[in-house]
């Protein structure tokens, strides 16, 4: 059975106005949100993708609250909170539960080493209008950088991506419907938090949405080793003021259909014997040399 709220010391109190939860059970039924958040078990979970996300330690906790989003809990070992008690008094609503660590990893089905989770409340996705409008597009004066990755299917490459996307200066991320959830607990761990940094969406629809870009003045390249494409070097050379590069999917790369609506194909040269880079190296090298 699960207990009730356990006191907490005197200085915890004045600190964390929020109902503290003593977790004694792994069958509490108010931590469903926690259940089973393994790899495979979040890929059951639909939730996560219509209303809710995992923020993943306390720093990616705290980063998540400084972007605006909002907590529905915490869960974490009780020696954590008095580290998070300034986030956690932003929210006196939020529930905060803690326990000891066998029960907490017997709920989530992992064992909980980075200090605490946080259920996020996921925000409303921004449009392709409304995110150019928040870069000020409609300024002739602004040079921009824009990604755009097409069905990733790896999270650690995505996340990957938008570590690489904050470090180098880029202005978003665009993302195809199909690519994988930059939200998903793998991708913000491995982006350090990134997500919450670089504005990013889904264009829809694929790939006709590109049009979108291209009228608010982007030269939309993209990473390919097919006929026609020109250096990364050449690329940089021409120095268009608004530049969109589009990475293509880890094994069979870009769509013949998203071919089709490229302004120029790019590729990476390279030694001999080795024709690509991993979608997350290329990148990197990418956003570097076109910032």
């Amino acid at each position: 059975m699960s207990g009730p709220s356990r006191p907490v010391d005197a200085g915890e109190a004045r600190a964390v106005p929020n109902p503290v939860i003593h977790l004694d059970s792994a069958d509490d039924p108010r931590v469903t949100d926690y259940r089973s958040l393994t790899d495979a078990g979040l890929r059951r979970r639909q939730d996560l993708e219509h209303g809710m996300y995992m923020a993943e330690s306390s720093q990616v906790v705290r980063r998540a609250v400084a972007a605006g989003h909002r907590p529905r809990s915490f869960f974490m070992e009780h020696r954590h909170l008095a580290g998070l008690a300034d986030v956690v008094a932003r929210w006196p609503d939020a529930p905060v539960y803690v326990g000891e660590e066998q029960v907490l990893e017997a709920i989530t089905g992992f064992h909980l080493h980075r200090g605490a989770l946080a259920a996020m409340h996921r925000p409303p996705e921004l449009s392709l209008e409304e995110v150019l409008a928040g870069l000020g597009t409609g300024s002739e004066k602004q040079r921009l950088r824009i990604g755009i990755l097409e069905d990733l299917t790896d999270h650690t490459n995505v996340g990957a991506v938008f570590r690489s996307a904050a470090a180098l200066g880029l202005d978003a991320l665009m993302l195809s419907p199909a690519c994988a959830d930059p939200l998903y607990r793998r991708a913000i761990r491995v982006s350090m938090g990134a997500v919450f940094q670089v504005p990013w969406t889904r264009i829809h629809p694929w790939p006709d949405g590109l049009a979108g870009l291209q009228e608010a003045g982007f030269v939309v390249a993209g990473m390919s080793l097919g006929e026609g494409s020109i250096t990364l070097d050449a690329l940089v050379a021409e120095d268009y003021p608004r530049l969109a590069l589009v990475l293509g999917n880890e094994g069979a790369g870009l769509r013949a259909e998203t071919d089709r609506r490229l302004d120029a194909r790019v590729t990476i040269p390279m030694m001999p014997g080795v024709d690509s880079l991993n979608v997350a190296a290329a990148s990197a090298v990418a956003f570097y040399a076109t910032r």
